[in-house]
């Protein structure tokens, strides 16, 4: 009998790694759900039934030899796993970092329309964010199976890194100067953005669904509370800089600075800290037993070192076989956030009339967007809303399509009080459906629906 938990050669008794053994036919051992068919089901044929046999006991071996590895390197898998609390804010930073740069060229829209104001940056820049974000996460996903998952990672807040530095060196480049060539230096930056949001959010959503349902929530909830954090902090240096001379500049400046030290925290935190934390490190071990091939480099980065028998892995689905699958969830977060950036942020800095707040108008409404759509992305933990059905959800989903009527009756005709309602309407709804749908997906096919 081999240690830790391993299988004898001649399959007579298997050791847990607690030590405890099971005997053929008793309850516990591997083989005595499929002695049980032998014994039943004749309408099978014996050579097929020894197949599944065979097929399973070498799966249940990857299994143990992954514990095995484990235990080898001092890391258990207790009952109640360790570093969940951890986990849980290391996912909320990693959100806030994935959409901190991107929120900042949102708020600071009303310093981008003082300087290039015959470009309209507020509606160009979602343009050219969109694209790039669209091809480079759909070229990932077609890729994912041979994608390492920790390089890409890695390399997306590398970019948002050197992206938000970039935009001010371009500013103090120019001396807060207007005109083409910065304009241009802008929108490739945010080119920039685009692909790196590819690259982090793609690869962070695929590796926590190997894990918990939390850990998506509190990832996702980072990434609402990075709106929150730009928008108070907007309306902070707004208020403080607005006497000073070149007051907009300077709060601008100070904004990209804050941005770019949180895309650095975030290249520490996953590079150095979250792949050794032990609840990462159990749930990465049972997906790499259960075929997952994109874990194996963030595996090594926490000690363990794998050898997976390829032919006993069981067959995983392919990302066609997936999205068929689910295709109905991929429609509805398009739709989401077609809507959602459709309106957001280009209609509320351009098309929403003169109002009493003057140039203040259109940071509160941005403001509370994010700030409704923060606090929704924590409401799916209340059972009684959280949605689940699948038709529920794309009925809740096609309804928001009424805001586009909704938001053209409003500007044309009602006050800043109807339009700032509404406006958190549509954060409150985005947050909320985007959290369900993305942590209702995922169940059927999470390893830890199976630890």
């Amino acid at each position: 009998m081999k240690k830790n938990g391993a299988l004898d050669s001649s399959y007579g008794a298997f050791a847990h790694p607690k030590g405890k053994q099971h005997k053929i036919g008793e309850a516990g051992h591997p083989l005595a759900n499929y002695l049980s068919i032998l014994k039943s089901d004749l309408s099978e044929p014996f050579d097929h039934r020894l197949n599944d046999i065979d097929k399973y006991m070498r799966t249940s071996m990857v299994s143990t030899r992954l514990v095995a590895m484990t235990e080898g390197n001092g890391i258990k898998a207790p009952e109640k796993l360790e570093g969940y609390f951890k986990a849980m804010a290391i996912c909320w930073l990693l959100g806030l970092g994935s959409l901190v740069a991107w929120n900042s060229v949102l708020t600071i829209g009303d310093y981008y329309g003082v300087l290039f104001p015959n470009y309209h940056p507020s509606r160009v820049l979602t343009l050219v964010y969109q694209p790039f974000a669209f091809i480079s996460m759909g070229i990932l996903a077609y890729k994912e199976a041979t994608v390492n998952t920790r390089k890409r990672i890695l390399v997306g807040y590398t970019l948002f890194f050197i992206g938000t530095l970039m935009m001010i060196v371009v500013d103090l480049a120019t001396s807060g100067h207007g005109g083409i060539g910065p304009y241009i230096g802008i929108c490739a930056m945010v080119g920039v953005f685009g692909v790196a949001d590819g690259h982090v959010q793609g690869g962070v959503i695929g590796d926590l669904s190997l894990m918990r349902p939390e850990f998506i929530q509190s990832f996702f909830a980072g990434l609402a509370a990075s709106g929150a954090l730009t928008s108070a902090l907007r309306l902070m240096t707004r208020a403080a800089f607005e006497k000073y001379h070149n007051g907009l500049r300077k709060g601008t400046i100070m904004f990209l600075a804050l941005s770019t030290f949180i895309e650095f925290l975030c290249i520490f935190l996953y590079a150095m800290y979250f792949s050794k934390l032990p609840i990462v490190k159990h749930y990465r071990s049972k997906a790499a037993s259960e075929g997952s091939k994109t874990v194996m480099a963030d595996l090594a980065a926490g000690g363990i070192q794998t050898q997976v028998d390829i032919e006993a892995i069981p067959q995983r689905l392919t990302t066609k076989q997936l999205f068929i699958q689910n295709y109905d969830y991929a429609l509805g977060l398009f739709l989401i956030y077609a809507l959602t950036l459709s309106i957001f942020p280009g209609f509320l800095f351009e098309n929403t009339g003169e109002h009493k707040l003057g140039t203040w108008y259109p940071l509160v409404l941005i403001a509370m967007y994010n700030v409704l759509d923060l606090i929704s992305r924590y409401t799916p933990l209340i059972p009684c809303l959280k949605i689940e059905n699948r038709k529920g959800l794309m009925i809740a989903i096609g309804l928001r399509f009424l805001f586009v009527p909704a938001f053209y009756f409003t500007a044309k005709y009602a006050d800043q009080g109807w339009m700032i309602l509404l406006t958190s309407l549509l954060g409150f709804t985005n947050g909320h459906l985007t959290v369900c749908l993305m942590t209702v997906a995922p169940k059927g096919y999470m390893v830890s629906e199976h630890v």
